[in-house]
C-alpha cells in the first residue's frame, strides 16, 4: 500500500516566552516557518489545546498545530484533532527535537518507539498507536556536546551559538521536504533529507 499523504502537521515545544528559544521548542520553529511557506495563520483554538493553522495542499485540507499544553500533555491537542479531522495515525507527522542526533542531523521514520520523549509517548497515547510520523530535529545530547548539564535542564536551555545554525539547517532542509510529504511521495522525502545529513 503506498504511503498516504500527511494530512495533520504537530510541532512540539513548550508555550510562553520563556520557552521559545529553547532547544525543546525546535518543532515549533518548523511549524512557524512552514505556516509562512503555506501562507496560513495560527489562531488559539482552546477546543483543541493549541495554536491551529489550516491550509490547503492539491485541494485537500492540512491541519498545523502547535500544542499548547506543555510537552507531556501534547497528545490532548494531537489526538483531538485527529478525531476531529478523522485523520488517521498513518497521516500524521509529529516534528520535534531529538537528543540522539546531533545538531544539523534529521530523520523521518513511521511508528517506533518514544525513546523517553514525553511528548511523543503522550501522542502514542491519545492515538492508540506508534504508527504515526516522526520528523525528529538534531538537538544533540549533553554528553555528546561534552556538556556537564542534566537533559532536563539542557532541552529548556537556548541552542549555543556553533549549534543554533546547524539546526536553523535541518528546520530549512524539513521545510523543503513538506511538498513530497503532503503529495504522499515519503521515499523522495526521505532521501531528500537524509541526503544532506552531516
Amino acid at each position: 500500500m503506498p504511503p498516504s499523504p500527511i494530512r495533520l502537521i504537530a510541532g512540539l515545544g513548550n508555550p510562553g516566552p520563556d520557552y521559545e528559544k529553547t532547544r525543546h521548542n525546535a518543532g515549533f520553529w518548523l511549524l512557524d516557518a512552514l505556516a509562512d511557506d503555506v501562507r496560513a495563520s495560527f489562531t488559539l483554538e482552546k477546543a483543541f489545546a493549541g495554536f491551529v493553522a489550516k491550509a490547503r495542499h492539491a485541494g485537500e485540507a492540512v491541519i498545523l498545530v502547535k500544542p499548547m499544553t506543555y510537552m507531556n500533555r501534547s497528545g490532548q491537542s494531537v489526538g483531538a484533532l485527529a478525531r476531529f479531522y478523522k485523520i488517521p495515525a498513518e497521516q500524521v507527522l509529529v516534528v520535534h527535537d531529538e537528543l540522539d542526533l546531533m545538531p544539523g542531523q534529521a530523520k523521518l521514520k513511521q511508528g517506533g518507539g518514544h525513546a523517553g520523549h514525553n511528548g511523543l509517548k503522550d501522542i502514542q497515547a491519545a492515538l492508540g498507536t506508534p504508527n504515526f510520523w516522526r520528523l525528529r530535529l538534531g538537538i544533540g545530547h549533553p554528553r555528546t556536546l561534552n556538556l556537564a548539564q542534566p537533559v532536563a535542564d539542557f532541552v529548556l536551555h537556548p541552542p549555543r551559538r556553533d549549534e543554533q545554525g546547524p539546526i536553523e539547517d535541518t528546520i530549512t532542509r524539513g521545510r523543503a521536504i513538506m511538498p513530497a510529504l503532503l503529495d504522499g511521495n515519503v521515499e523522495q522525502a526521505i532521501r531528500q533529507l537524509h541526503g544532506g545529513n552531516p
